[in-house]
Formats: C-alpha cells, sequence, structure tokens
C-alpha cells in the first residue's frame, strides 16, 4: 500500500492506493478524519466508433453501515439512489468531464463508495478529489488533477470544510473544484452574500485545492501506470475543405435566424443536403460530414459574437430576451404562475399542505424532515422531441435541486408560516436557462399561494466565449450559446444578494477577472429580471386560496399533551371524528389544526382549549361533583382538574355531613378561592350563595349529569 497525505484546515487528508480494488485501473482510498471512501476508475479498452461524445459515468454510493445503520423498508438492503447519491454524482462528473482529451471514446466508469460516514460531512468533496487520483495512477488519458474542498463562512470568518455541527451556522456554503490554475466547478448557496464575498470565498477554497493537486501528482510519481495513447481521428483536409466550402454560405445565414426552431429546421435541412451532395451514405462519411459541420457552426457562432458582439437571435452580448408572466392560472390550485423569458417557459404551481406532507430523509446523518419542496419537470415537447416518459432523470433532479437551493432562503419559518410547501415546474418550453426560469416561476407563484416570503428571487444564466486571448461574457444564454460556448454560470438571489450559485466550465478553467465580470454582469441582469417581476406581483397575496387548507397552531404546556392525546389515542381521535380537522401534536406541545372547513378548525380548537384550560383564581366554574368525602367533596371544574370543596365551604350553615348538601354527580357553580404552589385547588360554593339562605337547594338542579 502506497500513502500520501497533507493538512487541510488542521485535519489530515490521506490517499492511499494498493490495498483495495486493485484489479481497477485506478482505484484510491481518501481519509479525511473519520470519512472514509473507495474511489475506482475503469475504462473499455475498446473505443466505441459509434459515439460523439465521451462515454463517462459516475456513480457515488452511500453505505448506510458507513454510519452503523441497516436500510430501512422489507429488503433491508440499499437500492435505487437516493436523491442526494443523484445530486452527488452530478457534482463529481461535472468538473471530471472536461478534462479528457478529445478523440478518447472508450466507455469510462468512475464509482465512489462511502465507507465511513464522520461528522465532518465532506464524503461527497473526497469524492471528486479520489476519482481524480484514481484517474491520476491509472493508464486512463486524463489532463488532471483536479481536488475538491467546501468553503463555508460563519460570523464573518471562512471555514474550509464545515463539519455537521458549523454547516447549519454558516451563512454560505459552497463546493469548488479546480486544477492548480483556475476553477472549473463551484456550487453552492447563502443568505443574500455579497458577489464580492462569493469570490473570496472561492479564492480561499482554490489555495487549499492546489495543496490537494499536489498530492495527487506526488502519488502518481509513487505509482502512476503509463497512460494509453490516443488518437484523435483526422479528417481528410482535402475531403473537410470540400465541406466547408459548401455549407459555409448556408450555416452563416442559419445561425442568424433568431426562431429557434427555425434555426434547427434550415439546419437540419443543410445538412441533410450537404449529406447527399457528397454521397454520404454509399462512401460512409456522415460522421466526418457531421464533424465539420458541427465545427464550422460551433466556429462561426463564437466568431460572430466575438467579431461582432452579435449573437445568434441578435442580441448584444449583455441584452435580456423579452420577459413576461402572470399569475393565478389555474382556478383549483393554491397557487400559480407562467414565467416566459424568450423561448424558455415554465409553468410553476404550488401547493400547501399539512404535516402529514412533510418528506421524511433517511439519510447518513440522521433522519429529519423537508417542509419546503420544489421539483422540476422536463417534458420531451419542450424542445419538439418525442421519448418515452419516465420517472426524473438526473438532469430533472440536479435543476431543481439547484432552484429549490435559491429559494430556500427566502422562505417564511415554520412559525412564521406552519405549511408544507410544495413546488412543481413544469417547462413548456425551452431554449437555454430553464432551471432560472423556475426561479422566477417559483417565486411568483408562491407570492400568489399566499406564502409570506421575505423578498422575491430571479435567476440567470450566463455563458463565456474564450478564444485566441479574447473573451466575452453572455447575459441570459441560449441552448445555442450553452452548447457551443465554454462555460454556463447560474445565479439566483434577490435585489440585496447572492442566494445559490452554480459554474461548470468546458475548458481547463476561468480566472477570478473573468468571474468577477460574470458576477457583475449576473447581478445587474437579476435586477432586471426582479423589477420585470414586481411589475406582475410585488408582494405575496394577503389571503390563502379558499382551496387551501386553513392551519392554526396553539401552544399547550407539555405536561397537557396526555391530556389531548388521551389514552390509546383515544381522545384526539375523538376530536378528529367529531370535527373532520387534522390534528398534530408536537413533543413541545405545539398543536397544529388544518381543516378546508374553517368552522370545523376552529370547533377542534375550542375542544382542546377545553382540554387543556388551567383553573384561574377567583373565576366561578360549572363542576360536577366526583367524590364526597367526610371533610369535603371532590368537584371537576375543568376535564382532568379537580378541586377541593371543603365542608365549611358548602353552605352558609354548619352541615354535619356533606350529603346533607350534595351527591355524586350533582353539577354546582363553585368559585376558585386559592391555588397553593404545588398546583392544589380550593373552592368555594357558599361564597356564591345569598347570605340569608341556609342551602342552595331549589336554587341548583341536583343529581344532574354531565
Amino acid at each position: 500500500m502506497t500513502s500520501v497525505d497533507v493538512d487541510v484546515n488542521g485535519g489530515k487528508l490521506t490517499i492511499e492506493t494498493g490495498l483495495m480494488a486493485k484489479q481497477a485501473d485506478g482505484s484510491t482510498v481518501v481519509k479525511y478524519g473519520d470519512t472514509m471512501i473507495l474511489a475506482t476508475a475503469v475504462a473499455d479498452k475498446r473505443e466505441r466508433a459509434d459515439v460523439d461524445f465521451f462515454p463517462l459515468t459516475i456513480d457515488y454510493r452511500e453505505k448506510t453501515y458507513s454510519a452503523g445503520k441497516i436500510p430501512g423498508g422489507f429488503f433491508k438492503r440499499e437500492g435505487r439512489p437516493s436523491e442526494k447519491e443523484i445530486l452527488s454524482s452530478r457534482l463529481i462528473d461535472r468538473p471530471i468531464r472536461p478534462l479528457f482529451p478529445d478523440g478518447f471514446t472508450c466507455e469510462t466508469q468512475g464509482i465512489v463508495s462511502v465507507l465511513s460516514y464522520g461528522e465532518e460531512n465532506v464524503s461527497d468533496i473526497l469524492g471528486i478529489t479520489g476519482v481524480s487520483a484514481a484517474l491520476m495512477i491509472s493508464d486512463i488519458p486524463f489532463e488532471g488533477p483536479i481536488s475538491g474542498v467546501k468553503v463555508g463562512r460563519s460570523e464573518g470568518k471562512y471555514i474550509i470544510n464545515p463539519t455537521l455541527d458549523e454547516s447549519p451556522l454558516c451563512d454560505m456554503e459552497l463546493t469548488v473544484a479546480g486544477t492548480d490554475d483556475a476553477v472549473v466547478m463551484v456550487e453552492g448557496g447563502g443568505e443574500e452574500v455579497s458577489e464580492e464575498a462569493l469570490l473570496e470565498a472561492i479564492s480561499k477554497a482554490h489555495e487549499e485545492i492546489k495543496k490537494i493537486n499536489g498530492l495527487q501528482r506526488k502519488l502518481r510519481e509513487m505509482v502512476g501506470k503509463e497512460k494509453r495513447t490516443v488518437v484523435k481521428p483526422e479528417i481528410d483536409a482535402e475531403f473537410a475543405d470540400k465541406v466547408r466550402s459548401f455549407i459555409l454560405e448556408g450555416i452563416t445565414a442559419a445561425i442568424k435566424v433568431p426562431d429557434k426552431l427555425r434555426r434547427q429546421t434550415e439546419l437540419s435541412r443543410l445538412f441533410e443536403d450537404t449529406k447527399k451532395h457528397f454521397n454520404a451514405e454509399e462512401e460512409c462519411n456522415e460522421k466526418e460530414i457531421a464533424s465539420v459541420f458541427h465545427d464550422t457552426e460551433k466556429n462561426l457562432v463564437r466568431k460572430m459574437i466575438l467579431d461582432e458582439g452579435v449573437r445568434a437571435d441578435g442580441r448584444k452580448p449583455d441584452e435580456i430576451r423579452q420577459i413576461s408572466s402572470q399569475v393565478g392560472l389555474l382556478p383549483r390550485a393554491h397557487g400559480s404562475a407562467l414565467f416566459v423569458r424568450g423561448e424558455t417557459q415554465a409553468l410553476a404551481v404550488a401547493t400547501l399542505g399539512t404535516t402529514d406532507d412533510e418528506q421524511k430523509i433517511d439519510a447518513l446523518e440522521g433522519e429529519y424532515y423537508k417542509t419546503f419542496m420544489l421539483h422540476y419537470n422536463f417534458p420531451p415537447f419542450s424542445v419538439g422531441e418525442v421519448r418515452f416518459l419516465r420517472g426524473p432523470g438526473r438532469r430533472e433532479i440536479g435543476h431543481g435541486s439547484l432552484a429549490e437551493r435559491g429559494i430556500v432562503p427566502i422562505m417564511p419559518s415554520k412559525e412564521e408560516f406552519p405549511y408544507t410547501i410544495r413546488v412543481v415546474s413544469d417547462i413548456l418550453e425551452s431554449n437555454g436557462s430553464s432551471s432560472m426560469a423556475t426561479v422566477c416561476a417559483a417565486t411568483l407563484a408562491l407570492m400568489d399561494a399566499g406564502v409570506p416570503i421575505k423578498k422575491p428571487v430571479a435567476g440567470i444564466a450566463m455563458g463565456l466565449i474564450i478564444e485566441d486571448g479574447r473573451s466575452e461574457v453572455l447575459t441570459d444564454i441560449l441552448g445555442l450559446e450553452d452548447h457551443l460556448g465554454d462555460m454556463d454560470f447560474k445565479v439566483t438571489g434577490t435585489e440585496q444578494g447572492v442566494t445559490a450559485f452554480q459554474m461548470d466550465v468546458k475548458v481547463a478553467g476561468i480566472t477570478s477577472e473573468v468571474m468577477k465580470a460574470a458576477l457583475e454582469r449576473a447581478r445587474i441582469g437579476r435586477l432586471h429580471i426582479l423589477g420585470k417581476m414586481k411589475e406582475t406581483m410585488s408582494d405575496a397575496r394577503t389571503d390563502l386560496s379558499p382551496h387551501a387548507p386553513r392551519i392554526y397552531t396553539m401552544k399547550i404546556k407539555p405536561d397537557k399533551i396526555r391530556d389531548v392525546i388521551g389514552s390509546g389515542g383515544k381522545v384526539i381521535r375523538g376530536i378528529i371524528e367529531q370535527t373532520g380537522a387534522k390534528i398534530n401534536v408536537e413533543d413541545d406541545g405545539t398543536v397544529s389544526i388544518a381543516s378546508n372547513d374553517e368552522s370545523a378548525a376552529q370547533e377542534a380548537i375550542k375542544i382542546i382549549e377545553g382540554i387543556v384550560e388551567e383553573a384561574q383564581l377567583g373565576k366561578v366554574y360549572k363542576g360536577e361533583v366526583k367524590r364526597i368525602t367526610d371533610f369535603g367533596a371532590f368537584v371537576e371544574i375543568l376535564p382532568g382538574t379537580d378541586g377541593l370543596l371543603h365542608i365549611s365551604q358548602i353552605a352558609h350553615r354548619r352541615l354535619e355531613k356533606v350529603t346533607d348538601e350534595l351527591h355524586e354527580g350533582d353539577v354546582i357553580e363553585v368559585k376558585v378561592i386559592e391555588i397553593d404552589k404545588t398546583g392544589r385547588i380550593r373552592l368555594s360554593r357558599k361564597e356564591l350563595l345569598p347570605k340569608d339562605s341556609g342551602s342552595g337547594k331549589g336554587k341548583e338542579q341536583t343529581q344532574e349529569t354531565v
């Protein structure tokens, strides 16, 4: 076994190889504190000639034994990947993918297995470092190394790899991955943090990344294998020139068509004409034609932006597409909004639920509940395609998570708004940045539903073209610019600051100067979009939809919880059956009553208030005589609350026996005259009777049963 280590924020990060998974092309074990992951990399020896992309798969899987747990469910074993595992797989894939050489088409797979889960809360970012290290020491061609760290900020101080205890105290937390020279991926969020704070956090993270990259190079020098030779397929230069000459004029005209579908139609027609002209089917050169076609389109689009400052739809680099929005489209939904930016449409619908609708998350760090969920759907018709409808894919889960992260900081607390909230975003049209359109639509839908959000949030996607030492930042990118550009940089935030941030680059990395310029353009664009949203709706509705449940909360003493629930839940079930309301009692004494019928909710509240009501000094109650003793009677003045009515307080006349005046089951009026420190209650009936009367008989009913 070979091992190397380095100090990261006072903790030792160790990379080992040679003990586990030795039949993989490359395998490493990465340790940091009690957290330990196994990362493997394997590439098929056969190249795939039928693909025009790099066939890479990254899988991150958590073993429940890593946290000393047994899986739930019937089968008691790990099943389909959780949302956390899918998001972590994407987190590792995105910075790794751009670092493979062009022309390498062997099926490649990286697998990260969490073997031990500690309080360090870094298993996912150790996966970035682990897969990179496994690729570095393998024979798989890889232009790394790359490493990842987390950075948080608490009370103005930056923390590298904040622990599970430190994370909740941070007002910003980012995952950053990079090479020695530049950052290639950033993902995270914050509570309206400034662009300057983001740049400073990324800079702090990059310093640690360089140290870990050095550790990987050291390991490669010790045990690295010789890399495979990659031969990039060469197209005959003369043939490429002929194809380029044939298509140049047509592509130049097509890329200037502003409408996406018309542009795609023109390009598809030109491609088919090119194949026919060069007899592609007979000479089997369709793949070469496609390569020249793609490269020509890419070069022309990029050249037009850099040389002319004009984009495919005619906009300037910093120009935002036309924006429109409307709310309240769906009469039965609790809140709905349609947000349109250019040829991208997002329909967001907000639904209000009760505590029964909370999502239970069984994670390695423990169980917890989510009261806000945002789900993103990308149906095929949104891009004019046909495909089977399946469950949400990695992309849909990732986009939904990003949008959710951007909105969470402005959501009200459970005490302010005791609802479980679900927002669904259905993308109806897509031409770039549908996840950011989701943020805008979801914000409007929440306000339409009457959710008292702190501030509106908007999102915008930025792009980048880098070529020959020149660069141009693009605001509000099209799908074409995402595909042919060098960066996809998404930012969400309020007027005051950033709430979520995600950056992916397709080149070796970008400098801090370029990132600073992109953040400033994003800030200006975000403010513009927020202004357009406010024209539609500036504040949340004060009233909820008539179809939304009404939830009321009340606080009772914890020692009264058993009285509300009753033996075996008998009391609370009776209230639910009687009123039809949903009732939830928490351990701290918080009671939630939910019902679509307000009168039913008020009836349930009244019953519970009666159960938990406590005696008040000087107050008069009508109570039932429960027990007779020689010295007095015990009268139940409230459910479960008795007081002593002493024989001397029953009547003005002297009584020999209590039964001379009272019997069990009598309903009488009594006054509370004393409550001692232990809570014992003394009652008086005498004080309520006229002084000239010797008895209360004849003035009150006797032998009356409640």
